[in-house]
């Protein structure tokens, strides 16, 4: 196997990284200087789930594992990307608008490319498509283990004026033992079939998720 294309499919890190409403604002300062101490050293804050990152099922279950405790065979492998880029606003995305594009065979890694990251760093970021839980318990059944999606929520984000009904997505991949990449961006630039996806996360000890440097490989 050759790699021949690397795609990024992760937003930058510094003070305007959008985050989730009340989460961490990332905060980087200059710790040591090459002027003062010989070298530079970054002083870096951020929350969990901060930019492109992954979901522990532990960020919605107390009782299920870690990120640390998880197989990273969860996080790489053969992904499907299902083109949504039709969707408006708060749309669900189901079973019935995305069937056509499901295979027999479905690998363990689904990304739904939903082109909501043009609106990345404004406020119509947080008026996101969302995943149906229909189509995610089809999907579980039929062996699936990783949700991705190019928005900050694979649920509907709840504000005033759309209070939800909680995060059912999040809770059925938690209780399948599956993990969930959000904010991913680029999605658009896989053009080709079968890529080979990363979203393998830093190893940090007993939390609920971590930021990855997501990727796709084109490979011959």
């Amino acid at each position: 196997m050759r790699i021949v294309r690397v795609i990024d499919l992760s937003h930058p890190i510094d003070a305007n990284t959008q985050v989730y409403p009340g989460d961490p604002v990332p905060k980087i300062e200059q710790h040591s200087t090459i002027d003062r101490d010989g070298f530079n050293l970054m002083s870096v804050e951020m929350g969990s789930q901060s930019g492109t990152h992954v979901d522990a099922p532990y960020h919605f279950d107390n009782g299920t594992p870690k990120i640390d405790e998880l197989e990273l065979t969860k996080f790489i492998g053969p992904a499907l990307v299902i083109d949504c880029s039709w969707v408006r606003a708060r749309e669900s995305i189901t079973l019935e608008k995305v069937k056509d594009q499901l295979p027999d065979v479905i690998p363990q890694m689904v990304l739904f490319k939903t082109n909501w990251d043009r609106f990345y760093g404004t406020d119509e970021y947080f008026n996101n498509p969302y995943l149906d839980a229909s189509l995610v318990e089809l999907l579980i059944a039929k062996g699936v283990t990783c949700f991705g999606i190019d928005a900050i929520n694979v649920d509907e984000t709840p504000d005033d004026e759309h209070p939800g009904v909680g995060f059912p997505v999040h809770h059925l991949i938690a209780k399948a033992a599956g993990v969930i990449s959000e904010n991913l961006t680029n999605l658009s630039a896989i053009n080709f079939e079968n890529p080979l996806v990363s979203l393998l996360p830093m190893k940090f000890v007993g939390i609920d998720g971590a930021p990855v440097r997501a990727v796709a490989l084109e490979t011959k």
